[in-house]
């Protein structure tokens, strides 16, 4: 009798165990599923990407990477659903669109991961693929209706990357400092590094 009780006990607390994993499996899910670009909070903040992939068996490659600049967010999204968003500063001027070389604006639209590196000032350097040819369209047009002069050159070499060491308060003031990147925390950057992929699409908003 005392070794059925024993059993009895035994699977009692292995079925509590059980329900209580798939509970919060579930509710982690249900917690991403429910999140979208229009809520600026960040989300799933102080939880790893890879973790947050791992647990819901997403590959990297299936992943994209979309920027509200009037957020002030950086989203790693599956299909529509959010997986993590990361604070986030541009260009010195954070709001218009990117027209020319030398104007300081972050541009948008939808680009490409063309090539990532370390860099010596900023840790990380995803390079993306500005100016494509939406950028170029963008680009004669502006020079067409005499918004920038007719000598002007688009510019490039415009990617995402992190602060100099010891300067991560200029993502939480705000502080848009760059010549038309998006900056992170290093940390941050050094983490969505090993998750981006040549190719990897990138959209950027207003």
């Amino acid at each position: 009798m005392r070794l059925i009780s024993i059993l009895i006990v035994s699977l009692c607390l292995f079925f509590i165990f059980w329900a209580n994993k798939k509970e919060t499996t579930l509710n982690f899910k249900e917690t991403i599923s429910r999140d979208t670009e229009q809520n600026p909070k960040l989300k799933n903040y102080h939880i790893p990407l890879q973790k947050i992939l791992d647990s819901l068996g997403i590959d990297k490659k299936s992943t994209r990477l979309f920027v509200s600049k009037s957020n002030y967010v950086l989203s790693v999204k599956k299909g529509e659903s959010i997986l993590k968003t990361y604070p986030v500063v541009f260009g010195t001027n954070p709001v218009d669109d990117k027209r020319q070389e030398g104007d300081r604006c972050t541009p948008e639209g939808v680009f490409r991961v063309k090539a990532k590196y370390p860099h010596k000032s900023w840790s990380k350097f995803i390079w993306f693929d500005y100016p494509n040819k939406e950028s170029y369209k963008k680009f004669d047009e502006a020079k067409r209706l005499g918004k920038i002069p007719q000598d002007a050159t688009i510019g490039g070499e415009v990617g995402i990357h992190g602060v100099p060491k010891g300067h991560d308060n200029a993502i939480d003031q705000r502080n848009n400092w760059t010549w038309g990147c998006i900056s992170l925390k290093n940390k941050d950057v050094d983490e969505i590094y090993n998750a981006t992929f040549e190719g990897m699409k990138i959209e950027i908003i207003h």
